[in-house]
């Protein structure tokens, strides 16, 4: 999504420069404008187009006009809408000045399924939110619901939906009077706000990698650790109407970026970041209080009722928005007592891949575009039975199982509840039996002057040239398994296969030296020594499910409290959603460690009031224990299924 953003970026700098130029050319009468030759409004031909472009600025209830971009086919008669409303750009997702007379290409730039689209014959109808580029009005990042004291004013995206879908079907007589709302990452937020008080001729709504909870696990925090390379997003979205603004950095390594500048506070301070609103609410609320989770999407849709069915699409490797489906997804879900209006699907793809190539991820193969099979064999059928009548046969849960690389159709997820214990043992041992004997640790000294990488350096930028940033998630980690201050543990050779359907639960009992921690823990399916029919994938260590928790909010999320020195404690926190077989020949490996630099921002180890605002002096080394034998010995809850 973000790559075309970059480029529909670029497109509107140009276009920005030009109309400057255009307005200062124009400041004084030109007594010779009579001899002109070029026209004062130019009228474009649109001989051998396929479809037709319209571009109208919507009202609201409030008079604000929202920029709106409509391509319908040509001929289309009695065809459904298709709508995403994006703060990306409606013009560069349509094309932009580099028009094409063919659909399809055009399409290709609108960030979403471009083939089911063309194919299906939709009207494809793109907006710019309120205060983003051609649209009207204030911006702010994911409104809250409007009339409350996070949003006092009278509009939000929910009213903003509603009042552009009835526009919508008066004003665009080739429509069947139906629509549809889809979208990926912000888009699919969107998608989301669009169902709380649904217009009656919005028919079904596809969120996809959906930004639902921004502390919890999507863009800005993982249980309560800044992802602190999020900190350019927030620059870029709010700085500009237009993202005319981009962040710049003096260093090619984020690390060092990062790493000198100290706490994100002080990153913040350097980059003028403090003008930003978004970024203010941030910095003043680092703990999950009201602002976090009165905004936080699967809340407030449990308490509306359900109209709108509804497709929610999981990255099973979404590197920004891993979080939010399958929690909307448990939210809903009770509500859908016919089990037919929430559908879920979880594929092996990293944010947004669904619309692209899903053939592999990074050093992963999946032996099919599982991208493309999902795109016609589930979305297709989806959207056309509640846009245009016509029969499906989709499960509720369309899920990928990674390892024997197959769809499965499910009637409910999770398949299984994390109940399998999976302990960690002296000596770097893993498995299913305790350890015998009386309490052991596992130690390392974590030190925030050189904490662990969350990938191996030089760390681009996230969307710097070349990034290979939305793959990181299913990197190699065996680069952080060589490091003192990341324990490792690893199961005997497995005989038979173990299959896992749903979150993994981490219980780990430790200690620190310090006031406050973080805690990182890793599951990874590691390969045989040798992958004869693959060489370079010998003893690959394949991460399943990894996430980060700070260790302050060990009481409550809400409430941060010192951690007491030296004192075993148990922290436990769900892992993301997993359909995975660990086959035979394969290892299971756990990873623990302390740091995950510089995605997220560092823990000083002692106990500060706000991480953002932490001194130089505040940063210290600590001793971490993990315990892994007698009482209170770690381990991971797997959700095993049985056969």
């Amino acid at each position: 999504m973000r790559t075309a953003l970059l480029a529909a970026t670029a497109a509107l700098l140009a276009l920005a420069a030009t109309q400057t130029y255009a307005q200062t050319a124009s400041a004084k009468p030109d007594p010779n404008s009579q001899y002109d030759e070029r026209p004062a409004q130019l009228d474009l031909s649109h001989q051998g187009w396929n479809y037709e472009k319209r571009v109208v600025d919507i009202p609201m209830r409030d008079g604000v006009k929202l920029h709106t971009v409509i391509l319908i086919p040509k001929g289309a008669h009695d065809a459904p809408i298709l709508l995403t409303r994006t703060p990306y750009n409606a013009e560069g997702m349509t094309g932009g000045a580099g028009n094409s007379a063919n659909l399809a290409e055009v399409l290709q730039h609108s960030d979403g399924p471009a083939d089911v689209i063309l194919k299906g014959g939709y009207i494809r109808v793109i907006q710019d939110v309120r205060g983003k580029y051609g649209s009207e009005g204030i911006y702010m990042m994911n409104p809250p619901p409007h009339g409350t004291d996070l949003n006092p004013t009278d509009t939000d995206d929910s009213t903003d939906t509603y009042d552009t879908i009835d526009w919508l079907v008066k004003n665009v007589p080739e429509s069947n009077r139906k629509v549809g709302i889809l979208g990926i990452s912000y888009d699919g937020y969107l998608s989301l706000t669009a169902t709380i008080d649904p217009h009656p001729a919005l028919k079904v709504a596809v969120p996809m990698n959906p930004m639902v909870d921004g502390w919890r696990g999507d863009d800005w925090f993982h249980n309560g650790a800044l992802r602190e390379t999020n900190m350019t997003y927030i620059w870029e979205q709010e700085a500009t109407r237009s993202n005319a603004n981009p962040w710049f950095s003096t260093v090619y390594d984020d690390y060092d970026y990062y790493m000198r500048a100290g706490s994100a506070g002080a990153a913040a301070d350097q980059h003028n970041l403090n003008q930003i609103g978004f970024w203010k609410k941030i910095s003043e609320h680092p703990a999950y209080d009201e602002f976090w989770q009165k905004q936080a999407m699967d809340k407030i849709l449990a308490k509306h009722p359900l109209k709108v069915p509804m497709m929610l699409v999981d990255g099973q490797w979404d590197q920004e928005d891993i979080y939010g489906a399958p929690a909307v997804y448990a939210a809903l879900k009770p509500k859908d007592t016919n089990n037919d209006m929430v559908y879920m699907t979880m594929g092996p793809w990293y944010h947004g891949q669904e619309v692209r190539d899903g053939s592999s991820l990074g050093n992963i193969n999946w032996d099919q575009d599982t991208a493309k099979w999902w795109r016609w064999h589930v979305l297709a059928p989806f959207l056309s039975h509640y846009l245009k009548g016509t029969p499906m046969n989709v499960a509720p849960v369309t899920v990928f199982q990674s390892g024997t690389n197959e769809w499965h159709e499910l009637q409910d997820w999770p398949k299984a509840q994390a109940n399998n214990p999976l302990y960690l043992k002296p000596d770097g041992g893993l498995g299913f039996d305790k350890a015998a004997g009386p309490m052991q640790t596992a130690d390392y000294i974590s030190d925030p002057a050189h904490p662990v990488v969350y990938r191996p350096r030089p760390i681009p930028p996230v969307y710097a040239e070349g990034s290979t940033w939305h793959q990181w998630l299913t990197d190699d980690q065996r680069f952080a398994a060589s490091r003192p201050d990341v324990l490792t543990f690893t199961s005997e050779v497995l005989t038979k296969p173990v299959t896992i359907a749903g979150q993994p639960v981490v219980h780990l009992n430790a200690s620190t030296s310090g006031t406050d921690s973080d805690w990182v823990v890793k599951l990874i399916d590691v390969y045989p020594d040798q992958v004869p029919n693959d060489p370079k994938m010998g003893g690959y260590e394949f991460p399943i499910a990894m996430d980060i928790f700070r260790g302050r909010y060990r009481e409550s999320l809400s409430d941060p409290k010192p951690i007491t020195p030296n004192k075993p404690l148990e922290y436990t926190f769900a892992l993301p959603n997993a359909d995975h077989v660990f086959l035979p020949g394969h290892r299971i490996m756990v990873q623990v460690q302390s740091s995950w630099f510089p995605l997220y921002d560092r823990n000083p180890q002692k106990y500060v009031k706000n991480i953002f605002f932490a001194k130089p002096g505040d940063f210290q080394k600590a001793t971490q224990k993990v315990t892994v034998a007698g009482d209170g010995e770690s381990y991971i809850d797997l959700p095993v299924v049985s056969k």
